[in-house]
């Protein structure tokens, strides 16, 4: 990917920042909402985001318009801006799960015709269009005030069931003449792959009494369709066109250059991929069959992070867990702003630990994290929590655990969003509480390292395995601490590196710890256990 360009200094960080509003209250509370709720706590928080005038967007924005899909797979969004630039920004949502899982669900093994393009000569791919046809047929959950004309800028009366091209139809004829009004097309991940489409369709519409310019400007987008495609968007008329890539967020090589990934990352830093990993991008590659998928601005694309300076440290070992975690990473609306230097969008909530793990329905413990706020509220699982108060500071809730049974998630939600399920926040019912690691210190060593394990539900008897060899010198100490020695291991030397970072997991009765990167020790040198204790 070559960079002709450098981006607008301003204009990429405000049309990044606006994408990645757009993933507000992406997931639908756990214990359940009807949609028309799930839209109205993302209008919420979309509209407060783009009053922030600490954000790159200035506070200078207004909410107009919001759809969601019935299936909760895309939303998007309108807004205008009162600046006196008259610029009106299509923001379609991305991806809200882990970037190889929505490849891996992407139909793209066949193509269709792109007849909202103008053409029955354009192809795309039969996922791509699927998610295109729930973006341009949204109607919205709600509506705006009547239109009036003020300091405060122009307002649309939008109906409640406007689509997305009625209610900037509907705006456009409010919204003044002069300046010309521009319409930015933009998106991040899965939402830039369909803001091409989209922007493509509306640029085929007939816009009277004041028609736009139009922009399209994408962030991490996958490819949606064949050489056709990219020469029909590639040859419309943009005031701006810009495809902004991270040059290791592997999404973007989807569907044009995927197995370029398999020689990621980069010595040293790493992680390099596995056997594993490399398997993986096949098979995913050959979700395309024989199609061969052509991105707009094939060469033309402005890189980032082109000498692989940002990563993530916690995820560098060779290992598919680190890789697939700094995949997710490199992709991440966090890892495109800070690259665009744009200041980050406020975080929704996030789940650190719970002061107790298990006990019955009546139980009082804390939940510790940060990012709660007033409209926060909790669940255990898919039982909403009732009895709960909130830490001025947004660092604690207090709640009476409700009726319930099995293990659950617990999960706070407010406008922003819901905070993600951890190891750590799972609480069981009648117990005995689950186990977790959460780190290893030191994460590295040789043969009969002392190391310290963290995590919660710890008790008498457990044992402790560095992959599948059994530690030794274990010895509970608490609860969420025990201690124990690395045992000899015997590298393959054929594939020294993968073999030699563990996973540590810990036994109690019949429950075992999931494996993730933060419970991995990495063995130094190729002698390891072939040595005495140290």
């Amino acid at each position: 990917m070559a960079t002709s360009a450098q981006p607008d200094p301003s204009t990429a960080p405000v049309l990044m920042t606006l994408a990645a509003i757009a993933a507000t209250a992406a997931v639908p509370r756990p214990s359940g909402e009807p949609r028309a709720e799930q839209a109205l706590r993302a209008r919420a928080g979309i509209a407060s985001q783009l009053q922030d005038p600490t954000l790159a967007t200035g506070g200078t924005w207004q909410l107009k318009w919001l759809g969601l899909s019935p299936d909760n797979a895309n939303l998007a969004y309108i807004a205008w801006n009162s600046d006196g630039s008259n610029q009106i920004v299509v923001a379609v949502r991305g991806t809200v799960s882990q970037p190889l899982d929505t490849m891996e669900d992407l139909d793209v093994g066949t193509v269709v015709p792109f007849t909202a393009g103008g053409s029955a000569d354009i192809a795309v791919s039969t996922g791509a269009m699927a998610a295109f046809t729930q973006v341009a047929t949204a109607r919205g959950i709600t509506g705006v005030p009547a239109a009036r004309a003020g300091a405060g800028g122009p307002d649309a009366a939008i109906p409640v069931d406007a689509t997305l091209t009625q209610a900037l139809a509907l705006l456009l004829a409010v919204v003044p003449s002069s300046p010309r009004p521009t319409v930015h097309v933009t998106g991040h991940s899965l939402g830039g792959c369909v803001a091409t489409m989209l922007a493509a369709y509306l640029q085929t519409q007939t816009w009277t009494p004041n028609p736009p310019r139009f922009a399209l400007v994408t962030f991490a987008a996958p490819t949606a369709g064949l050489q056709g495609f990219a020469d029909h968007v590639d040859g419309l008329d943009w005031i701006v066109h810009e495809r902004h890539v991270n040059a290791y967020d592997v999404v973007p090589l989807a569907w044009s250059d995927l197995l370029e990934a398999r020689k990621w990352y980069p010595h040293p830093q790493g992680p390099a991929a596995t056997d594993g990993v490399k398997l993986l991008l096949t098979e995913i590659n050959l979700l395309k069959k024989d199609n061969v998928y052509v991105q707009p601005l094939a060469d033309s694309a402005i890189t980032w992070n082109p000498s692989y300076n940002w990563y993530d440290t916690l995820y560098i070992n060779k290992t598919t867990a680190d890789f697939t975690a700094q995949v997710a990473f490199q992709h991440s609306n966090f890892s495109y702003l800070h690259l665009l230097g744009a200041p980050q969008v406020p975080p929704g909530p996030v789940v650190t630990g719970l002061s107790r793990t298990a006990g019955e329905g009546g139980t009082q413990l804390t939940i510790d994290g940060r990012g709660f706020t007033s409209d926060s509220v909790v669940d255990f699982g898919p039982v909403p929590c009732t009895d709960f108060v909130h830490d001025l500071e947004g660092t604690w809730i207090r709640a009476v655990v409700p009726d319930g049974v099995g293990i659950v998630d617990v999960r706070v939600t407010n406008r922003l969003g819901t905070s993600p399920a951890v190891p750590l926040g799972r609480f069981a019912y009648g117990g005995p509480a689950p186990v977790v690691v959460s780190s290893v210190s030191p994460n590295h060593g040789t043969a009969f390292k002392k190391v310290t394990i963290e995590g919660s539900g710890f008790a008498s008897g457990a044992a402790v395995r560095f992959k599948d060899d059994l530690a030794q010198d274990v010895n509970v100490e608490s609860p969420t601490v025990i201690t124990a020695k690395a045992p000899p291991r015997l590298l393959d030397e054929s594939n020294a590196d993968e073999s030699k970072t563990v996973d540590v997991t810990v036994t109690v009765g019949v429950a075992t710890s999931p494996t993730a990167p933060v419970d991995e020790f990495t063995y130094d040198g190729l002698s390891a256990g072939r040595g005495g204790p140290s």
